[in-house]
């Protein structure tokens, strides 16, 4: 009994941090670029009670052993990287990328960092930068006389100048992907960074083999299913509950064996 009380115990703090990550999802459901999470659980080692080798002579051997386990684990959030619905907003600098990869961004002390989230400005030097002014990765600064920027959908930044009408190319801007998106780490701020469980990135340009393309006017709105979220948080919840009954039961069963002298 002891060893069910513990069991439930391990449940009930499973159930919590699902509920925890699935408050994170709900929290974010009009994040830009953001990935739903789901935390990866694991049973605990058994204990063998009864094996299951022969006991009535030679060949004969029991079918199964007893087992008992001890309760869950942990292993792992993993994060979902499919398609949010892309919504238009018509700001010329916004960008989504309908399809794979990741839009590279420089960070002050000269390390990437990698984001869905294409919400941008421009900075006082003419540099495309996030709302938290980390610098698109290119050495594209546009001219204080721009009165338009056209991007196009491989990534190629064009502007129209004040008084003119015909468009002037300045470059285009590189992407990154992943092998293992899931194993990039989120440091927050709609942003990853690159981990051993990731590898390293994959460079290249919008609309090439492989990466998506840029879509100038439209956001990647957060791929969290409300409706798939709440279920799941009644399901946990529901789990939570019954292991909690199971810690009761332990309890009132111990309080039986203790008063079995009186």
């Amino acid at each position: 009994m002891i060893r069910s009380l513990r069991t439930a115990a391990l449940g009930m703090g499973a159930q919590q941090l699902q509920l925890d990550v699935i408050a994170n999802n709900l929290a974010n459901v009009n994040t830009t670029g953001f990935k739903r999470s789901s935390v990866e659980f694991q049973d605990i080692l058994y204990e063998t009670i009864v094996t299951g080798a022969g006991e009535g002579g030679p060949g004969q051997e029991k079918p199964a052993e007893i087992q008992i386990g001890h309760g869950n684990r942990a292993v792992s959030t993993f994060r979902s990287f499919a398609q949010g619905a892309i919504a238009e907003t018509g700001n010329s600098l916004d960008l989504a990328i309908d399809g794979d990869g990741f839009f590279q961004l420089l960070r002050v002390d000269g390390t990437f960092a990698y984001t869905r989230d294409g919400s941008f400005r421009i900075s006082s030097d003419g540099f495309i930068v996030t709302s938290s002014g980390l610098r698109l990765s290119s050495e594209i600064s546009l001219p204080p006389d721009t009165d338009s920027i056209r991007i196009s959908e491989d990534g190629t930044i064009a502007v129209v100048l004040s008084g003119e009408t015909t468009p002037v190319e300045l470059g285009q801007f590189e992407m990154a992907k992943f092998i293992n998106p899931a194993g990039l780490i989120a440091v927050g701020g709609n942003l990853y960074e690159e981990s051993s469980a990731s590898g390293p990135p994959i460079i290249g340009f919008a609309s090439d083999e492989e990466f998506g393309s840029v879509l100038q006017g439209f956001l990647e709105k957060s791929n969290v299913d409300v409706v798939q979220e709440m279920i799941n948080m009644i399901v946990a919840q529901r789990a939570y509950e019954i292991n909690s009954k199971a810690v009761k039961a332990a309890d009132e069963m111990l309080a039986v064996a203790n008063n079995l002298r009186r």
